[in-house]
């Protein structure tokens, strides 16, 4: 649950994210913004079709690869700040939240979609955390490398200080250019995305599509709902 405290400004989409937290907003849609006095307010930007990519071309364009898929782990069992048990252990999987049986499904959902609609998918970079290396093994039988820049810190509530560190960890993997031909996907965790974006990604399995620019920046060019990956078709 996102403790961040990083008001969200007027936009989503089609704006550069290296080096601060606009996003340029493609749309018309409302969104809900936050302050420091609002402790208890979890912020939450709606997902909407209208993107830079529009849903009906955005298969044709993953299938060439050159794109960054952060996903937030799949559906759990109860959503709660884990990371702040002190009794929480990264090697043991019962004192952490776990997937339900909906985040079961959707992963492997996305699998399937993936495989069946030729998606190609190189690195795979998850947390430490196991609702993210098992999300990533349900859907792809395989994860590449476990990144502990991806974890949540050890706190329920964040300081601007914290919210600095987590997006100075995270922002390097953003930014890097995948594999030729190849997708790089990152399974991760919401405080850190919102941290490097001011996009809070709900509900949990929900993806956005990033294009590296350069190393330095990226653009947020899509987000898809689980549920949605097997909808998606060429033109």
């Amino acid at each position: 649950m996102s403790k961040i405290l990083i008001p969200l400004i007027t936009a989503l989409l089609m704006s550069s994210c290296g080096t601060n937290e606009k996003l340029g907003d493609s749309s018309n849609r409302s969104q809900v913004v936050s302050s420091p006095a609002q402790k208890n307010t979890k912020p939450v930007v709606g997902l909407t079709s209208e993107l830079s990519i529009e849903k009906s071309t955005l298969l044709d364009s993953l299938k060439d690869g050159g794109y960054v898929i952060y996903i937030r782990h799949a559906t759990t069992k109860r959503d709660y700040a884990d990371q702040a048990d002190p009794l929480m252990s990264l090697d043991d999987c019962s004192s952490q939240r776990k997937l339900s049986n909906q985040g079961i499904k959707e992963s492997h959902g996305i699998g399937i979609a993936f495989a069946s609609k030729e998606i190609p998918v190189g690195n795979i970079i998850v947390s430490e955390y196991c609702r993210s290396w098992k999300t990533a093994n349900l859907a792809f039988g395989r994860w590449s490398k476990k990144d502990s820049r991806l974890n949540f810190l050890p706190y329920e509530d964040y300081t601007e200080d914290h919210i600095e560190l987590m997006k100075k960890n995270v922002m390097p993997l953003l930014t890097r250019p995948p594999l030729p031909g190849t997708n790089t996907v990152i399974i991760g965790h919401d405080d850190p995305f919102e941290a490097a974006t001011g996009i809070y990604p709900e509900p949990q399995g929900v993806a956005y599509i990033l294009q590296p620019d350069e190393g330095t920046s990226f653009k947020i060019i899509a987000s898809v709902l689980p549920s949605e990956w097997a909808k998606l078709k060429t033109e």
